[in-house]
């Protein structure tokens, strides 16, 4: 029987006639209400999430100290170069200056050994002292060289470390959070800054592990403000994390936004991310009032010719269920799409 059909609809009555002795009358026929099997809607979910910005950065000294000064307040714009912050730089000029005179001193010493080389090797070509001794005072000389040259670099690092005292925007942005103020002593590395770049801004959301699968980077989405509700922006996914978090087993997700959108949202706003049909395209679906249990046990539905008005059944393979639909598929167990889809009715 061809799955082809003009129109489909579905009854959720049966015509029976009686089949009794002449002395019964004919029962009357009865209206039926028939629905016409329609596509499956195509789903939309929606998941919470929370503007941010697309490079965010923690900002932290490279070396330990005394936090002297801080330059800047949460909210704050800064460019790359700005001062953000200063650490007490007393004992690290110190180290510097140390780290200068170990140079000299080298330096000095440098210059002894070339000139002790220089009287030695005059002494060896007159045949004044053994080869040996010669040996000896360019392996001194080496040994001078070699301090010298890990003096200057000790004093490159205490300069570094110096200048490590200040801390710098490293690229434009925006401060988003602080977590030191002046006088207290921070280690190397300890955050005291995060920075959000002037680079984009997305939206972080959760994904179910259940759902995963129907999700994928590019695929589009819109993006609802809680401030402004109904006014959706273009956007698509861009990164989805390879593992689910170990206590919450949902995927974090970044969703960036394009063009206006970007620049139409506030760093920390709340919102609403929809994701139309989770990347399925639709298919048909029929009633489960529709689907019987027909000859040899297989899935059977009632199908009504408009032109003739007249029902017969129809096996039809099913695929997955719902809560109120079933949906069709082929001998391949590909679900059917609104063209292919056989009509069904009860």
């Amino acid at each position: 029987m061809s799955w082809v059909v003009r129109a489909a609809v579905v009854v959720t009555a049966v015509l029976v006639s009686a089949c009794g002795g002449g002395d019964k009358p004919a029962e009357a026929a009865r209206p039926v209400l028939v629905t016409r099997a329609g596509d499956s809607a195509a789903t939309v979910v929606a998941f919470a999430g929370e503007i941010r910005a697309r490079e965010e950065s923690a900002l932290s000294f490279r070396v330990g100290g005394n936090l002297v000064r801080r330059d800047v307040d949460v909210g704050a714009q800064v460019k790359r170069g700005d001062l953000l912050a200063v650490l007490d730089p007393g004992d690290l000029r110190l180290q510097a200056q140390a780290a200068q005179a170990q140079l000299a001193a080298a330096d000095a010493e440098l210059g002894r050994a070339r000139a002790d080389l220089a009287r030695y090797q005059q002494l060896a070509q007159q045949q004044l002292v053994s080869r040996s001794t010669l040996d000896t005072q360019k392996a001194a000389y080496q040994a001078a060289e070699g301090q010298a040259r890990a003096a200057r670099a000790n004093l490159e690092v205490a300069r570094n470390q110096a200048e490590y005292s200040q801390l710098r925007a490293p690229r434009d942005g925006v401060i988003a959070s602080r977590q030191a103020e002046a006088g207290q002593v921070v280690a190397a590395g300890q955050t005291v800054f995060t920075l959000a770049g002037d680079d984009g801004r997305e939206v972080a959301i959760a994904l179910p592990e259940s759902q995963i699968r129907n999700f994928s980077i590019g695929q589009p989405v819109l993006v609802e403000l809680w401030n402004a509700p109904g006014q959706r922006l273009p956007g698509t996914i861009r990164e989805i994390a390879p593992a689910a978090d170990p206590q919450a087993r949902t995927y974090a997700t970044r969703v960036a936004l394009r063009g206006e959108g970007a620049r139409a949202v506030e760093l920390g706003q709340s919102a609403r991310v929809y994701v139309a049909g989770n990347g399925r395209r639709a298919m048909r679906a029929l009633p489960l009032s529709a689907l019987q249990r027909g000859a040899n046990g297989r899935n059977t539905v009632w199908v009504v010719d408009p032109a003739t008005r007249r029902v017969h059944a129809t096996p039809i393979r099913t695929g997955a269920f719902s809560e109120d639909s079933v949906t069709p598929v082929d001998r391949n167990n590909r679900p059917l799409l609104p063209a292919t889809s056989p009509a069904a009715a009860q």
